[in-house]
């Protein structure tokens, strides 16, 4: 049996091969996310079991993820560097074929994208515990790259160590968020050792890995790319602790049937103008699951606003409301249409 599902992998990556030439020929995009999204829910629903349908989603994952390097190398920029949760989501989405490029800073992965280094990039746009991530908010303004599709990724926060005794910990070095993130914990269980800000998840578990007596708050897959041990897992202080991410690219994503739209958009500062802004949406029965409002820079109390609303910009009754959202504006962009993501 494994036999045979090897030769079909193979005869399915030439054919793969034979449609990258097509593509390359009529100039067409190579990666359509849209059609991707297609494939998984065909599959995850005529799956008869018992084989777990998640895991036909994993494995499909990196069928496709290796096919298309077999076309073109998928290069996305991500917010580094490697071991970071920004790159676990990386890999959740595009799968371990893809050539992942850590960058910097938010404001990297955009110009990586924008400069055409990286097909997409993947960002950190709102943590459930946390709230929005202003960063990523602020490049939208200034950007013409559009979402693509969106990560939700559980991030489970581990306590790590060389020795993995929770006697040895006098230190503890993280990322500002996962420690805020595990506050109450550490109170409770290491109310007198020092917490220490770094730049990121992967230079905590780089620093520890050279401290017998310092713990970094990291990710399970920092343990093993680090050489460090598991003093004591999943530390966060709230249960099911998503982090939000989204893929920007360069052109905006085909409908795929269940898919969210997000615009940004400046009102005008005059009574009614709240409720007049989403009184379209409300009329035609938009189901609206996220607003944010930003400080427009330059202009002391005058707001951007972002939202999320059910639905593809192609929609006629999403495209007509929109519309009408614009006579209250004084302008409205559109960041993209996308599939929505599954937990």
């Amino acid at each position: 049996m494994d036999d045979r599902i090897l030769e079909l992998l193979n005869h399915r990556a030439t054919l793969v091969m034979q449609v990258g030439a097509l593509k390359s020929q009529n100039h067409s995009d190579f990666h359509v996310p849209s059609r991707e999204r297609e494939i998984y829910d065909r599959l995850t629903a005529a799956n008869p079991g018992p084989f777990p349908a998640e895991a036909v989603r994993g494995v499909f994952r990196e069928i496709i993820s290796a096919s298309l390097a077999l076309e073109s190398p998928m290069k996305v920029a991500f917010l580094g560097p490697k071991a970071t949760f920004s790159h676990l989501a990386a890999m959740q989405q595009f799968g371990l074929s893809a050539e992942l490029m850590p960058e910097r800073s938010i404001p990297a992965v955009f110009e990586a994208v924008e400069k055409g280094e990286a097909y997409y990039g993947l960002v950190p746009v709102e943590n459930s515990t946390d709230g929005m991530i202003s960063h990523t908010l602020d490049m939208f303004m200034e950007s013409e790259l559009k979402i693509n599709a969106e990560v939700l990724l559980e991030v489970s926060h581990y306590l790590l160590s060389r020795t993995g005794r929770f006697e040895d910990v006098k230190k503890v070095y993280s990322h500002p968020q996962p420690l805020a993130q595990c506050r109450k914990w550490l109170a409770e269980n290491l109310p007198n050792v020092p917490l220490v800000d770094v730049a990121s998840t992967t230079l905590a578990a780089q620093i520890v890995g050279e401290d017998y007596n310092a713990a970094a708050i990291a990710s399970e897959y920092a343990a093993s790319i680090y050489n460090l041990k598991v003093v004591k897992a999943r530390i966060e202080d709230q249960v099911n602790n998503f982090t939000r991410f989204l893929v920007i690219g360069r052109k905006m994503a085909d409908k795929c049937g269940d898919d969210k739209t997000s615009l940004m958009f400046s009102v005008r500062d005059e009574p009614g103008v709240l409720h007049r802004m989403l009184e379209p949406f409300a009329r035609r029965g938009i189901n609206l699951s996220k607003i944010e409002s930003r400080p427009l820079k330059g202009k002391a109390w005058e707001y951007i606003f972002f939202l999320d609303l059910s639905g593809h910009i192609t929609d006629p009754e999403v495209a007509v409301a929109v519309q009408d959202l614009s006579a209250c504006c004084q302008f409205v962009k559109v960041l993209g249409s996308y599939p929505r993501a599954r937990s």
